[in-house]
């Protein structure tokens, strides 16, 4: 009877530990997903690598600029004209400084902004100011008359020249900068008239012609 009463207790024991062995290995089995799962989500995906650190993978751009508000711009008609002075008879230039009928050019502009202006005469140091107007000075260039350098010279001719003039009737200067004008709100064109003039040389008719370039500035 002891020796039975001694197998069933190591029996037990035996199965005791079994038990916990095997309970101990199931638990374990259940924490390795839970662990591979939370190592997944600690890891960077394939797909995703950060490359932020890896030499000669990334870059920056600095993009710089500025808005600023526009000067008027020529029309593109204005560009290049045409301008046909008509017939000047002989009689009409028989004194040095006799003239012809002006003949007007107009210079239209586009997209000008109310803005104030400073800008200097660069001939007589002037200063012209406005608060909300711009300012425009135009450069004409030209070969001039060697009789009269203010006029612009007649190709074809002898005795003529061309005297180019602003709306306020001065000479424009052919080679440099004119006086800065200031543009009135609403403004849109610039008026100069070309007006056919005798100079000291012999008059000889016929048909003439010039070329006369022009460049605006603003600043």
């Amino acid at each position: 009877m002891q020796w039975m009463k001694r197998k069933q207790k190591k029996d037990a024991q035996i199965f005791r530990s079994e038990w916990r062995y095997y309970t101990s290995m199931g638990g374990l089995a259940l924490m390795v997903p839970l662990s591979l799962g939370a190592m997944a989500m600690l890891l960077p995906t394939a797909g995703a690598a950060d490359n932020g650190q890896v030499e000669g993978a990334n870059g920056v751009l600095l993009v710089y600029g500025a808005l600023t508000e526009s000067a008027c711009r020529l029309e593109m008609t204005s560009a290049r004209q045409d301008i046909w002075l008509g017939d000047t008879g002989t009689g009409r230039l028989q004194q040095t400084g006799d003239r012809g009928l002006p003949v007007a050019v107009e210079l239209r502009l586009r997209d000008c902004l109310h803005s104030s202006t400073s800008q200097r005469d660069e001939r007589t140091g002037a200063l012209s100011w406005a608060h909300n107007q711009p300012a425009v000075a135009v450069s004409f260039s030209a070969p001039s008359d060697k009789d009269n350098p203010q006029l612009v010279k007649a190709q074809g001719v002898s005795g003529l020249g061309l005297r180019l003039q602003d709306f306020r009737g001065h000479d424009v200067r052919l080679g440099s900068r004119g006086e800065p004008l200031l543009l009135t709100p609403g403004q849109n064109a610039l008026t100069y008239t070309v007006t056919p003039e005798r100079t000291a040389a012999p008059l000889m008719a016929g048909a003439y012609r010039a070329a006369v370039d022009f460049r605006l500035s603003y600043d």
